[in-house]
């Protein structure tokens, strides 16, 4: 009898060691998201960049602090150690450090085009964050601006129009967001001659079959860089068979790393699965000991 409770309690360590040495719960454990990044310092950084965000500081939740420093971990030469800084001071967790520039400059912050309080705020899959280092460090006026679109897909040859638009205060320093118009639109760095109009639109056609990155600048007033990125596909063939519909791309949240979506079901699945397999053993273990 020995011998066979000895065995059984090895088979259900075994199970047990199965069941949670493949991670099947390490959805709940392994906090992370999947996030896209801009950085700036009077000139685009980071466009848009997917960012795998951890809590690497384990305080049990996802911050713009954590998606900052991964983004200098994944693309700052020297990582985060050698570019990237925060610490806490009267207004929360600041930046201190911002891809290698020092504090004295000052920096601004934006998730998904609206002010960060501090480092932090929360972030998730799926977000859109911006940080950048003041280039007028006298009257820190540079203007924080995004398009209405993040992503546009287009064929070669199309037309697609965005809507610029800059964040400011009213007169009682509400935040406020009004047209940013005469700005020059920018494509892949190089400037179209193209300007927003009063209401902070333009239709600039996308004759580049690839990859680009959309931004403007201005002559009126200091710019933060906004993003739009454009993947443009080949004219259509005879085939038929390019994806060549022009608009905003699906935004929803998937890993840019693996494209993979929201997978709680199948790690709920697999779960039930292996507990029953754990309970069918126990049962026919107990049977053999009454036997």
């Amino acid at each position: 009898m020995r011998i066979r409770k000895t065995f059984a309690a090895a088979v259900i360590a075994a199970l047990l060691l199965n069941l949670f040495g493949t991670g099947v719960f390490a959805a709940d454990a392994d906090l992370s998201a999947n996030v896209f990044m801009t950085v700036a310092n009077g000139e685009l950084l980071l466009a848009q960049e997917p960012v795998e965000v951890t809590d690497y500081n384990s305080d049990g939740k996802l911050t713009l602090d954590d998606a900052l420093y991964a983004a200098h971990e994944q693309y700052y030469e020297g990582g985060a150690a050698a570019g990237y800084g925060s610490e806490y001071g009267s207004y929360g967790l600041s930046l201190t450090k911002l891809w290698g520039v020092e504090s004295g400059s000052g920096f601004g912050y934006y998730v998904n085009n609206a002010s960060a309080y501090s480092l932090t705020d929360k972030v998730e899959s799926g977000d859109y964050i911006t940080a950048f280092v003041y280039t007028d460090t006298v009257n820190y006026s540079d203007t924080y601006c995004y398009f209405d679109k993040n992503t546009v897909s287009a064929e070669a040859g199309e037309e697609v129009t965005l809507t610029l638009s800059a964040a400011g205060y009213d007169d009682q320093w509400n935040p406020i967001t009004v047209p940013a118009e005469n700005a020059e639109i920018t494509v892949n760095g190089v400037k179209t001659g193209l300007k927003t109009d009063k209401d902070g639109k333009v239709t600039l056609k996308l004759d580049t079959a690839g990859e680009l990155v959309i931004s403007a600048v201005s002559e009126d007033t200091v710019l933060v860089p906004p993003v739009c990125r454009a993947s443009v596909s080949a004219a259509e063939t005879d085939s038929g068979n390019n994806n060549t519909g022009s608009g905003e791309k699906d935004d929803t949240p998937k890993s840019p790393v693996t494209g993979e979506s929201n997978t709680v079901g199948s790690v709920a699945v697999l779960s039930a699965a292996m507990l029953a397999v754990i309970c069918l053993a126990v049962f026919n273990l107990r049977k053999s000991y009454e036997k």
